[in-house]
């Protein structure tokens, strides 16, 4: 486009007032119509389109309000309808949560395992279990001693096990004997393999010994303290050692039922007269005949010998007058139990007898006999233990030589026909 040139505004050809002159005049050429604003100022006034834009964004605007409104009135209803039905929950009491705390305490204590026998001290059957159900059942947990009257520390008590539930071996065994309060107490300590040592155990206990009522230990040494005071409760004592450390234990009045392994009846000095319950596990012949000699109110025995050490003379016969209950037996395909005879024993009262075939020697039916007519017994119930299958006597002669016996039974050695089978198999 070519450019517009104003002669008449040259400095040089015209005074001032003159070039002023004609540049209005130039200007109103250019001018725009009438009613049309300059067009430096177009800007300021809305084209039709952005008219229709502001008008459709108004009724948006309105849409939006209207349906914020109906929410606005839905969450209010629903709020309402909440609280109401929340009110509702409230007012309701689940029946469990409605019955007495001794029925519930009563519920609990059958979740264990019958007293004496020993929940475990941790996890999902501990009685520790049932304090993180609710506040409620948690203060009737602890405010129930029977719950917390049998303690048992064993193997499964590893380090890691007390480490992830944040407690320490003692204390969670302390914590027990307290909540117990006033109750007889069981307690069942196997030393072996375990995550402790009784030196850490026995100062817990021994403030507590006047209530043990139940005690079965499987220790190495250190016990000693625990058996230097009375405990008048003790109904039931089961002890294992791994050392050879003579006690004395004779302040228990209502001992009755003990349980000896072979070191420990070398160790143990105990109130034998008045035992009706005595269990011997792996113990020499002249050892349990020098103990059974005292016993003579003995109800119920078993009797595990083992072999001799050492030679010795064997009383010629022991009478247990009270006794019903016999059972002796001897190490599986262990050595033979010399000069032992069922006849050594009259026992009047006898009513059930358990016996290792090879305490019958060679004419077992004989011996057998014998023993009755000493003891003038009447079995109810027999048994003939640890039988080889291929057995010199059969099961018939048995029951034909003692048909006034009106169970008799046999068991047979499971070793002894894993090789018969074998033997079958060969063939």
């Amino acid at each position: 486009m070519q450019a517009l040139s104003f002669p008449c505004l040259c400095r040089s050809s015209l005074p001032y007032s003159r070039r002023v002159s004609c540049l209005n005049e130039k200007s109103a050429h250019f001018a725009p119509p009438l009613g049309v604003p300059p067009k430096c100022h177009w800007r300021r006034y809305p084209v039709p389109s952005m008219l229709s834009n502001l008008e459709a964004d108004r009724t948006r605007v309105e849409d939006i309000a209207a349906r914020i409104l109906d929410l606005e009135c839905s969450i209010a209803e629903l709020r309402a309808e909440q609280a109401t039905v929340q009110e509702r929950l409230n007012s309701y009491r689940y029946p469990v949560l409605t019955l007495p705390n001794e029925i519930i305490s009563e519920i609990f204590i059958h979740f264990l395992p019958i007293y004496p026998l020993c929940p475990p001290l941790i996890g999902i059957l501990s009685p520790i279990c049932l304090t993180h159900i609710c506040h409620k059942w948690r203060a009737i947990a602890l405010a129930t001693p029977a719950l917390w009257k049998a303690i048992q520390l064993s193997s499964a008590c590893t380090t890691s096990t007390l480490r992830n539930n944040g407690d320490t071996l003692i204390e969670i065994f302390e914590t027990w004997l307290n909540r117990s309060g006033c109750c007889p107490v069981s307690i069942e300590i196997n030393e072996h393999g375990a995550a402790f040592r009784m030196p850490d155990i026995i100062p817990a206990i021994v403030p507590h010994r006047a209530r043990l009522e139940h005690l079965d230990l499987y220790l190495y040494d250190s016990f000693l303290p625990l058996f230097g005071g009375p405990m008048p409760l003790l109904r039931y004592l089961d002890l294992g050692f791994r050392t050879r450390t003579p006690f004395t234990l004779l302040d228990v009045p209502q001992l009755r039922t003990v349980v000896l392994d072979q070191i420990a009846v070398t160790s143990a000095t105990l109130p034998w007269v008045q035992l009706t319950s005595l269990t011997l596990h792996i113990v020499e012949p002249r050892l349990c005949l020098l103990i059974l000699q005292q016993t003579t109110s003995l109800i119920h025995c078993v009797l595990g010998l083992g072999p001799e050490d050492e030679s010795a003379d064997h009383p010629g016969t022991i009478t247990l007058p009270c006794l019903k209950s016999l059972v002796l037996f001897d190490i599986p395909d262990g050595p033979h139990v010399a000069d032992f005879e069922l006849t050594t024993f009259i026992l009047p009262t006898l009513r059930k007898l358990e016996i290792s075939e090879k305490f019958l020697g060679t004419n077992p039916i004989e011996s057998l006999a014998s023993f009755i007519s000493t003891s003038g017994c009447k079995l109810r119930k027999m048994c003939i233990a640890w039988r080889k299958f291929g057995s010199s006597t059969p099961e018939d002669s048995y029951l034909a030589a003692f048909p006034h016996i009106p169970s008799f039974s046999f068991e047979y050695d499971d070793e002894s026909s894993d090789e018969e089978e074998s033997e079958s198999d060969s063939d």
